[in-house]
C-alpha cells in the first residue's frame, strides 16, 4: 500500500509523492465526486452534496435540492420525512428521468403526498446568500421565480476523478465521461484497465464491485470477460422504491429492438394490498414474439430486494416460460412476477390453440 498523490509517468510507471513504481498491470479506480453545475453564485453563497451532508449536526428548517435524480430524490425526501420543508429543482420535465415514466409518475405522486415542492422543467439561473438563508433563482418559458431556504442541497450527477492523474503520459484516452474503456476494460494503454464510477456509466457501488472482478480477471488471469456482458439492476431508495434491470422501453426503442410489455400494479397483489403498500407497479419488456427478457422495471417498499429474480433469469437466458414454473411463497409481494408471467402465458393461448384445447377436453368428456 502507498499513500499519497499518485501520477502516472509513463506507460508503464506510476509515481507517488517523488517515489517511481513500474507495473505490468494497472487498473484506474479513482471513483468519482459530485459534478458541481457552472451556476452563477453558487460557490459564494455554499452549498451542499451527498457527501457534505451528511455531517450536519442541526436540521435545516428547508431546504432547496437542485437535481431530480436519484441523489436528489433519496434525500429530499428524506429531509422532508425529518420535517424539514423541501424544493426539489429538476431540468427535466419529471423525476428520475431514466426511470420508466410510469415510475417517475409514482414517486412524483408520492412527493406531492409528503407535501414536498416539485419545480420539474424549470432552469437554475443563479444562487444568493441572503443572511443566513440561500435563494435560487430559477427560470422556465421567460418566468422566473425565486425559492429561499436555509440550505441548498446540489445533486445533478456525478465527475469522475481525473485531475492530476497525467493520464496522457501513460497513453490512457478520457473524456468527459471519463476514462474511455472497450468492453474488456482496457483504457486505449492496453496494460491498464479501469473500472467503477471513473469509467462507467453505472454510477452504484455494487456496479463498481462487478467491474472490479473483471478488471482482475482479465489483467491477472488473461480472461476475455465483456463487462456489457454484465447483468447490473439499480435501485433509487425513495419510499417506495425503484428498481430498475435491463432495458427500459425508451432504450428499446432507441437500439431498434421491438418489445412486448407486460404491466401489473400493487393493488392486485394480496400481500401488497394487506401491507397497505398498493402504490406500486411491475413492467417486464421481452422481444416481441419471444419470452426472452430485455428488461424490468419494479416500484414497490422493497423493489431493490425483489428485482434479483429477474436480474438472474437476464443473466442466465432465461425466458417466461421458466420463470413461470418457479413457486413462490404466498401471500408474498414478489407474486408480482407470477402475476407477470400468467400475462404472458394467456398470449400464448392463440385462437388455434384454444380450438384445439376446447376439442380436446370435449372428446373427454365422452
Amino acid at each position: 500500500m502507498y499513500f499519497g498523490v499518485g501520477r502516472f509517468c509513463g506507460p508503464r510507471a506510476l509515481e507517488v509523492d517523488g517515489q517511481r513504481l513500474e507495473f505490468h498491470r494497472a487498473v484506474i479506480a479513482t471513483g468519482s465526486r459530485p459534478l458541481i453545475p457552472p451556476l452563477a453564485g453558487l460557490e459564494e453563497t455554499g452549498y451542499l452534496t451527498n457527501e457534505t451532508v451528511f455531517s450536519l449536526e442541526r436540521l435545516p428548517s428547508s431546504l432547496i435540492v437542485l437535481g431530480g435524480g436519484p441523489i436528489g430524490c433519496e434525500l429530499g425526501q428524506a429531509f422532508r420525512r425529518f420535517g424539514c420543508e423541501v424544493h426539489v429543482v429538476s431540468r427535466g420535465e419529471r423525476l428520475l428521468r431514466r426511470e420508466e415514466p410510469e415510475a417517475s409518475a409514482l414517486v412524483e405522486a408520492q412527493f406531492a403526498r409528503e407535501g414536498i415542492h416539485l419545480h420539474l422543467g424549470w432552469q437554475p439561473v443563479r444562487a444568493e446568500r441572503m443572511g443566513s438563508a440561500r435563494s435560487l433563482t430559477i427560470e422556465r418559458e421567460g418566468s422566473r421565480q425565486k425559492l429561499v431556504a436555509e440550505a441548498l442541497l446540489v445533486a445533478v450527477g456525478r465527475q469522475a476523478n481525473l485531475e492530476g492523474l497525467q493520464c496522457e503520459r501513460a497513453g490512457v484516452a478520457c473524456d468527459e465521461r471519463g476514462v474511455r474503456v472497450n468492453q474488456r476494460l482496457q483504457t486505449t494503454n492496453p496494460a491498464i484497465y479501469a473500472a467503477g464510477d471513473v469509467c462507467s456509466e453505472h454510477k452504484f457501488t455494487h456496479a463498481a464491485d462487478a467491474m472490479a472482478r473483471v478488471c482482475l480477471e482479465n489483467a491477472l488471469f488473461f480472461l476475455r470477460r465483456r463487462a456489457t456482458a454484465v447483468v447490473i439492476p439499480h435501485c433509487t431508495y425513495t419510499d417506495p422504491e425503484v428498481a430498475q434491470v435491463g432495458l427500459t422501453a425508451a432504450l428499446a426503442q432507441q437500439q431498434g429492438i421491438r418489445i412486448d410489455t407486460f404491466y401489473e400494479t400493487f393493488d392486485r397483489v394480496d400481500r401488497a394490498y394487506l401491507d397497505g403498500e398498493t402504490e406500486g407497479l411491475a413492467m417486464l419488456h421481452v422481444r416481441r414474439g419471444s419470452d426472452r427478457i430485455v428488461g424490468a422495471t419494479l416500484v414497490a417498499r422493497h423493489a431493490g430486494e425483489m428485482i434479483g429474480e429477474i436480474c438472474l433469469a437476464l443473466s442466465r437466458r432465461l425466458g417466461l416460460k421458466i420463470l413461470s414454473r418457479v413457486i413462490r411463497c404466498y401471500p408474498t409481494q414478489a407474486e408480482v412476477w407470477k402475476r407477470l408471467c400468467d400475462q404472458y402465458q394467456r398470449t400464448r393461448l392463440t385462437p388455434l390453440a384454444a380450438l384445439l384445447a376446447s376439442r380436446w377436453l370435449a372428446w373427454l368428456r365422452r
